[in-house]
């Protein structure tokens, strides 16, 4: 303790802070990247005039306390009043639309990502540009909000997204990681920047409306991981820490994303590999080698905080259905006066799994507890289907219920490796899927067919990586890019435990996802049929 307590009086601490969907959480780590200290916030957003969104109080409230639980935990910890930090770096759910006027006043609430309500605007520069431009990024939410003839961007001097305006309020300055900048507007990956070409033809597109700015004009500086991107202000830390403890001057790191941060956090930085979360939503990021030959509507393109070319695949539906099935034989335990251990259950059934057919005995099932892009699907209808020739039992019930958690994945994961030929090395899997050891894991490795790796550490997360981000900016030799750091002095001697795809289980989840393409048909019919 007394060391770690030296380190943090010393200011050689690194700060760590993400605002995910649900919760802002901060995380401090030593110098040798373990984290010390944490805090967190839960929050929520709301939807108001059907836009859902999160209010600039709801954003600083949360950030505050955030930060004051983790200086409590430093006190209560160590006996140390946080004033220090050696450098500090902030991410936060990626795309959506913060825009400001020249005064730095919010022109409209924040768009957050789970806004889909830019369909024409996406389907129409995905034309212009033969780029895949999802719904959600910002540059989606700007053409839309020019489509719909809204008032406000005529006065737009600068949009952003939230780890971009947190680090603008925090620094003064308008820069925006690469990783996070990917998902606004497309890459130039050599270039390191916005695709200039890209800017040049939207410019043109709306040459028409005359507005008072170019879009290079309005965006932030792309910058790459390594490159200092300002210093805390006087006036951030009084946005930052209600207590006036926290000095001045304290370097920050380009903000990221929280895909960015998650390949951070999980050493998938480097070509060929990648991770894959697994929990209520799952999406796989895999770092390619060359650009993709077609554009693909399932799959994102973004890039690694250091500019590598990301290929991410997201589905929005994976455990939860999986979880109110596992639930139900609670509730069957419980109806026999039975008390059962949750941990205990899901590895009971969960193991169960592997005892089943190779292609689950002929049974299917949807999780769709809501729409799903990659199939068509528009809304949620849950279903579980089976023949009166299926060989339906406990092993097969549990095994096609964690097959089809990733079977939107896979149909997206099959167009990079089946008509891409993206090659794989290795991937990491993290998230609640992956908690029973062995299970998850097997299955996404039969998935994918590439071997699947699982560490302690990926349970850290988001707030862990853009740390990990803030330390190499900080600690890095000259010369050191991102993936030798993560690799030789964050994740050294920690590999995980590595499975490699059995081929029996890899022939009957292509027997499956088969069946699953075909049943989606089903899915679509039901969403006529059942209320």
């Amino acid at each position: 303790m007394s060391n770690v307590k030296e380190v943090i009086e010393s200011g050689r601490a690194v700060l760590g802070i993400e605002l995910g969907s649900t919760r802002i959480k901060a995380v401090l780590i030593d110098e040798n990247h373990k984290p010390i200290a944490s805090g967190d916030h839960e929050w929520e957003n709301r939807l108001e005039n059907g836009n859902w969104t999160y209010s600039l109080d709801d954003i600083w409230t949360g950030l505050r306390d955030s930060y004051k639980n983790l200086a409590a935990d430093v006190q209560n910890k160590y006996g140390v009043t946080l004033k220090k930090i050696g450098s500090i770096g902030f991410s936060a759910m990626m795309h959506g639309y913060m825009a400001f006027d020249k005064e730095g006043k919010l022109l409209v609430p924040f768009r957050t990502w789970r806004n889909s309500t830019t369909g024409p605007a996406a389907e129409r520069l995905i034309d212009l540009f033969q780029y895949n431009i999802p719904l959600r990024w910002s540059i989606a939410h700007l053409y839309q909000a020019i489509l719909n003839g809204e008032d406000h961007v005529k006065d737009v001097a600068y949009f952003t997204t939230l780890s971009g305006y947190i680090h603008w309020r925090l620094t003064g300055v308008k820069a925006l990681g690469i990783g996070d900048a990917s998902g606004m507007f497309p890459i130039d990956v050599e270039k390191k920047d916005f695709n200039e070409e890209m800017v040049q033809k939207f410019d043109e597109l709306v040459a028409d409306k005359n507005f008072p700015w170019k879009l290079r004009d309005i965006m932030p500086k792309v910058m790459v991981a390594g490159e200092e991107a300002g210093v805390l202000t006087e006036e951030g830390v009084k946005l930052l820490d209600e207590s006036g403890n926290l000095e001045a001057g304290i370097p920050l790191c380009p903000p990221e994303g929280d895909a960015g941060t998650g390949m951070a956090a999980t050493n998938s930085v480097a070509k060929r590999t990648g991770n894959v979360s697994a929990g209520t939503s799952v999406f796989a990021m895999i770092v390619l080698e060359k650009e993709l030959k077609k554009v693909y509507p399932e799959i994102d393109l973004v890039t690694t905080p250091d500019g590598s070319l990301v290929a991410m695949v997201h589905a929005n539906n994976c455990t939860s259905d999986l979880n109110a099935w596992v639930g139900i034989f609670r509730e069957f335990a419980e109806s026999f006066g039975i008390k059962v251990d949750m941990n205990q259950l899901f590895g009971t059934l969960y193991n169960k799994a592997l005892e089943g057919d190779a292609d689950c005995g002929g049974l299917l099932s949807y999780g769709y507890l809501s729409g799903e892009f990659i199939t068509g699907v528009d809304e949620g209808r849950p279903l579980f289907v089976r023949s009166p020739e299926s060989k339906f039992n406990l092993a097969n019930f549990m095994r096609v219920n964690l097959f089809t958690a990733l079977g939107a994945i896979k149909v997206g994961m099959d167009l990079l490796m089946k008509e891409e030929d993206v090659a794989i090395d290795s991937i990491l899997g993290h998230g609640g899927l992956f908690k029973t050891k062995g299970v998850g894991q097997r299955i996404l490795a039969a998935a994918i067919n590439a071997p699947v790796s699982v560490m302690e550490t990926a349970g850290e997360g988001g707030p862990w990586g853009v740390a990990l981000l803030a330390a190499y900016m900080k600690n890095k030799a000259e010369g050191e890019n991102l993936e030798d750091y993560l690799a030789k002095k964050v994740f050294e001697g920690n590999a995980g435990s590595r499975m490699e795809p059995d081929p029996k289980d890899v022939e009957g989840y292509e027997v499956f996802t088969e069946r699953y393409k075909k049943g989606v048909a089903i899915e679509k019919e039901a969403l006529k049929s059942l209320i």
